[in-house]
C-alpha cells in the first residue's frame, strides 16, 4: 500500500494525518478514524476504501456532502493534491498526499488557516462544556470569547427558548464585565430581524442613512458599528433522508465605537462558526439544567412515594375471628387510593377503603388527610354512618374545590356482625358458599354535600364469608382493547380462589387484572382490601 495522508484543516488547527487502514472513517463520532470539529461534518462523515495503490473517498451519507476539487461526489478515486471538503463552508478541508510531494501552497488557504486558529482554543472550550455546566457559564464564556476575537467593545445573547419572543440572557463589555440591563442601551430592531430572517447583519455606521433615527440610543453612546449572528442550532441526522430544518434559538450580538476587525470578513466567519458551536453549547446547558430539576423532582416524588405507602398501615392484619390483607398500587409515583385498619373498643374490627377523586400529587394530599379524618373520627363515633357524617362535613367545611372522596367503612364484631356504610363507592362483593351480595347502603360521595344523610346495614357473617372491597382502578380496568375488567370477573377470579387465605386472593386478583391489562397503560390507582371471617 502506498503512503498516504491527509493536509487536514479545520477548526482545531492544521495537521497531517496518515491514511494506514484499509477502510478509513472519518467525520465527527469519537470512534472514526479521523475525528474532525466543524458545524457541517456529520458523525460518519467520509470513508477512504484502500485497496493496493488505489484510494477511493466515498460519502457515507452525510448531511452536507463530500467535495473533491469544488465537485461535490459521493464515490471518488483520489490522485495526489486532491483538495477534499467536507461540507459546503463550514466543515473542514483536506489535501490528500502521496509519498513526501507537498501541494501548492494556497494563499486563500492559509489564511482561512490563520483566521481559525484565533477562535480553535474557544471552540474546544466550547466542546468541553458540554452539558456538565450552567447556562450563564456557558453564556459568558461566549460572549468574552466573542467580544476578545472580534475587538468589540460589548455583546449580548438574546434567547427565545421557552417563548418565541427574544429575552436579554447576558451582556459583557471588554475585561470579562458583565453589563446590568439599564446600562445597555441599543435597539431590539437589529437582533430581532437577524432572529426572524435567520441572516447575519453587518452594519459599518449607524449614522448612515435612516438608522440613526432608528438606534438613537446606541448612536448617542457613540455607538457606530455592529455585527450580528443567529445561533442556530444545527440538527445532526444520521442518514440524509432525516435532514429537517434547522431551529434557531437566539442571536449574538456585538458592537463597538471603532471598526477595527469586528467588520473584516474573517471575523464575520469566525463569529458564524462560534455561533452554531455556541447554539449547540447553550443548547446542552438549558437541557442539562432541566435534566437536573427533572432528576431532583424525581427524587422528591420518590421521598412522596416513600411517605405515602409508610401512612398506609401493614398489608395483612389477623385475629382469632378474621383476617384480611390489602394494597394500593398508584398509576404514577403517589395516588389518591387508601386503606386503613381501625382497632376498635371491646376488639372489633374496623376497616376502610377510599378513593380520592383525581391523580397524582393534590389527590394524595388529600388522600393523607382523608386517613388522618377518618382516624381521628372513627375513635371517637358511635357507628359507621356517623363517622363518615363527621368526615364529610370536616371535608365540605375546608371548601377544596372539586376535590371528592368516595369512601366504604366498615365494623366487624367477633360474633359475624358487620356494620357497614357506602358513601359512593364501589359496592364491595360479599361473597358466600351460596350467594354474593353487593354492599351498597350508604349515601352520596364524601365532601359533596354539607347536610348530606349516610345510612347504615347490619349484615351476619357465617365463617368462611369473604368479603371483597376494590377501587374503580380494579372494576374499570381496560385491556389494549378498550374492554372492561368489571365485577363480573373481580368475582370470578375471587371465586376461583375462594379457598385460600385473604393474602393469596388479593395476589391473584392483582395479577389478573395486570394480565387482562397486559399493553395497555395504567389509567387509575388500583387499590383492594379481601376480609375472611372465621379462623
Amino acid at each position: 500500500m502506498a503512503d498516504a495522508r491527509l493536509e487536514v484543516t479545520d477548526a482545531l488547527g492544521r495537521r497531517i494525518v496518515p491514511v494506514a487502514k484499509a477502510q478509513f472513517e472519518i467525520g465527527r463520532r469519537e470512534t472514526n478514524d479521523l475525528r474532525l470539529a466543524g458545524s457541517e461534518v456529520s458523525r460518519d462523515h467520509a470513508e477512504i476504501a484502500v485497496e493496493g495503490n488505489r484510494f477511493t473517498l466515498r460519502d457515507r451519507n452525510s448531511r452536507y456532502g463530500t467535495f473533491v476539487n469544488g465537485e461535490q461526489v459521493s464515490d471518488r478515486l483520489l490522485v495526489h493534491g486532491d483538495r477534499i471538503r467536507l461540507g459546503r463552508t463550514g466543515g473542514a478541508e483536506m489535501v490528500f498526499l502521496l509519498a513526501d510531494t507537498q501541494p501548492p501552497v494556497d494563499r486563500a488557504t492559509t489564511t482561512a488557516i490563520g483566521d481559525l486558529r484565533q477562535i480553535a482554543a474557544l471552540l474546544e472550550g466550547l466542546r468541553a462544556l458540554g452539558s456538565g455546566r450552567v447556562l450563564d457559564d456557558v453564556l459568558a464564556l461566549v460572549l468574552d470569547s466573542a467580544i476578545d476575537v472580534s475587538g468589540a467593545e460589548r455583546g449580548f445573547i438574546m434567547l427565545a427558548i421557552e417563548t418565541p419572543d427574544l429575552e436579554m440572557k447576558l451582556a459583557r463589555g471588554r475585561g470579562h464585565t458583565t453589563l446590568s440591563g439599564g446600562s445597555f442601551a441599543t435597539s431590539r430592531k437589529i437582533p430581532e430581524e437577524v432572529f426572524r430572517t435567520g441572516e447575519p447583519r453587518m452594519v459599518a455606521d449607524l449614522l448612515d442613512g435612516d438608522l440613526a433615527n432608528v438606534h438613537m440610543g446606541t448612536v448617542a453612546l457613540g455607538i457606530r458599528n455592529v455585527l450580528c449572528v443567529p445561533l442556530r442550532l444545527v440538527r445532526y441526522v444520521d442518514k440524509a433522508e432525516n435532514v429537517g430544518a434547522d431551529r434557531r434559538i437566539g442571536v449574538l450580538y456585538l458592537d463597538s465605537r471603532e471598526k477595527g476587525s469586528l467588520l473584516s470578513g474573517s471575523t464575520r466567519a469566525a463569529l458564524e462558526t462560534l455561533a452554531t458551536e455556541a447554539a449547540v453549547a447553550i443548547e446542552n446547558a438549558r437541557l442539562y439544567r432541566e435534566t437536573m430539576e427533572k432528576a431532583r423532582m424525581e427524587q422528591e416524588m420518590r421521598i412522596a412515594a416513600e411517605i405515602q405507602q409508610a401512612l398506609l398501615p401493614r398489608a395483612a392484619r389477623a385475629a382469632a375471628y378474621f383476617s384480611a390483607a390489602a394494597a394500593s398500587l398508584p398509576c404514577r409515583s403517589i395516588g389518591g387510593d387508601f386503606y386503613d385498619y381501625v382497632d376498635m373498643a371491646g376488639g372489633s374490627l374496623g376497616f376502610a377503603l377510599g378513593d380520592v377523586a383525581g391523580k397524582g400529587p393534590p389527590a394524595a394530599l388529600l388522600s393523607a388527610m382523608m386517613q388522618g379524618m377518618f382516624a381521628a373520627q372513627a375513635a371517637t363515633s358511635d357507628g359507621p354512618s356517623q363517622t363518615i357524617t363527621r368526615v364529610n362535613l370536616a371535608l365540605y367545611r375546608r371548601g377544596i374545590e372539586s376535590r371528592f372522596v368516595t369512601l366504604m367503612y366498615g365494623v366487624l364484631d367477633a360474633d359475624g356482625r358487620l356494620v357497614y356504610c357506602n358513601a359512593g363507592h364501589n359496592p364491595p362483593l360479599l361473597v358466600r358458599a351460596s350467594e354474593v351480595r353487593r354492599l351498597d347502603r350508604g349515601g352520596p360521595i364524601v365532601g359533596l354535600f354539607e347536610g348530606a344523610l349516610f345510612e347504615e346495614e347490619t349484615v351476619h357473617l357465617s365463617p368462611g364469608d369473604v368479603l371483597v372491597m376494590f377501587s374503580d382502578g380494579i372494576s374499570e380496568a381496560t385491556s389494549a382493547d378498550g374492554e372492561e375488567y368489571g365485577e363480573s370477573k373481580i368475582l370470578e377470579c375471587v371465586q376461583k380462589h375462594l379457598a385460600a387465605d385473604p393474602s393469596q386472593i388479593l395476589d391473584a386478583l392483582i395479577a389478573d387484572v395486570r394480565d387482562f391489562t397486559r399493553g395497555a397503560a395504567q389509567g387509575d390507582d388500583i387499590t383492594a382490601m379481601v376480609l375472611r371471617y372465621g379462623p
